[in-house]
């Protein structure tokens, strides 16, 4: 009861933080996207030529650095890894590829939604039955096989990238590239951005939030709890945007989304897939690495090649529609998705087989 309670703290915290964000300058339902967030930090840096998506976000930042001070306190800063990091970088890439056909995350998922953008609500059925795939190989036994303990420094050097990140942006501005209009022009100031991150980080570092664990968790335990600080989030940012005009119920005109109800559908069906084969969504990823996980780290670097990638081939969408070279790259992504979650399954059942028959 009393996690499921700080979830809903969390949740509705976040939820107004969100929407101050948008206040402050960031692009309309987009106060938090890890997706889309990562995608400008991979334009700001340099890594794709899209020049209305190039800023360095400082929530992400925050996100990382947020968890990762949270951890060191609550002594819960555990450097591991080792768990199949090729196929997570892979999945990470291909996470990315699914989100940016939707053009979000699932945290921007349920932003959208509580702005009234209908088209998101079609791209959750599609992210809840990606999970429901996933699920089903879990079920199956699918498996990344085990992490390892790994040295101090190899945990701190996520966050320490994101200082190095965090200094560049405050002093080396002048090597970075700044979008002059479109989505990556829009930001609060960094200062607040900043914060915001460092305070989500925290939250979410003390309460797993995470959407993939919830969906997963109701599908697997019927258990709403993780699930709950989502449906805060939703709340909050609902009641935000309509005190503040920020609310347009509806599919047409609505910021930074397309209409192309199939594609939404597909494309948060890839990202849901993906993430529950990564063990949690594209937030939970950030929050872990932020912990000291190499391997979740290396699930975000994933992401941020994808980002660079769907823009470099035009794989993204747009607030006109998607691409056909995009469709192209959602089908393929399912295809390495069921790949990799039939091929794991098989290896964990064998292994399975084999302890047994050992036992006896």
């Amino acid at each position: 009861m009393k996690e499921k309670r700080n979830l809903i703290i969390a949740g509705l915290i976040i939820g107004l933080i969100s929407v101050g964000l948008v206040k402050a300058g960031n692009p309309a339902n987009m106060g938090f996207c890890i997706a889309c967030f990562l995608r400008d930090i991979a334009g700001g840096v340099g890594l794709h030529r899209a020049a209305i998506v190039q800023y360095v976000r400082p929530e992400i930042i925050g996100l990382v650095l947020g968890a990762f001070a949270v951890s060191l306190v609550k002594k819960e800063f555990m450097p591991r890894g080792g768990s199949s990091p090729v196929l997570r970088f892979v999945l990470g890439f291909i996470v990315m590829v699914g989100a940016l056909m939707f053009l979000g995350c699932p945290l921007r998922m349920v932003l959208r939604i509580a702005g009234g953008d209908l088209n998101a609500v079609v791209g959750l059925v599609g992210f809840a039955a990606g999970i429901a795939v996933g699920v089903f190989f879990l079920n199956q036994g699918f498996s990344l096989k085990r992490t390892y303990s790994l040295p101090k420094v190899e945990g701190m050097a996520f966050p320490a990238l994101n200082v190095g990140l965090l200094l560049l942006a405050v002093f080396g501005t002048g090597l970075l590239l700044f979008s002059e209009s479109g989505p990556g022009s829009q930001h609060a100031p960094l200062a607040i951005a900043l914060i915001a991150g460092l305070v989500v980080g925290a939250l979410a570092q003390r309460t797993r939030l995470c959407m993939v664990g919830g969906i997963r968790d109701l599908l697997l335990f019927k258990d709403w709890t993780l699930l709950s600080g989502f449906l805060a989030i939703l709340v909050a940012a609902a009641v935000g945007n309509m005190l503040l005009g920020g609310f347009n119920l509806g599919f047409a005109n609505q910021p930074v989304a397309h209409t192309d109800g199939l594609w939404n559908f597909l494309g948060m069906a890839t990202a849901g897939f993906g993430s529950v084969l990564l063990g949690g969504c594209p937030l939970r990823q950030l929050i872990l690495a932020g912990e000291g996980n190499s391997d979740s780290a290396v699930a975000v670097l994933g992401m941020i090649v994808g980002a660079a990638f769907c823009h470099n081939f035009g794989l993204a969408s747009s607030g006109t529609g998607s691409t056909a070279n995009g469709h192209i790259a959602v089908v393929l992504a399912l295809v390495v998705l069921v790949v990799i979650a039939v091929t794991n399954t098989a290896k964990a059942a064998q292994n399975a087989k084999v302890s047994s028959s050992q036992g006896k």
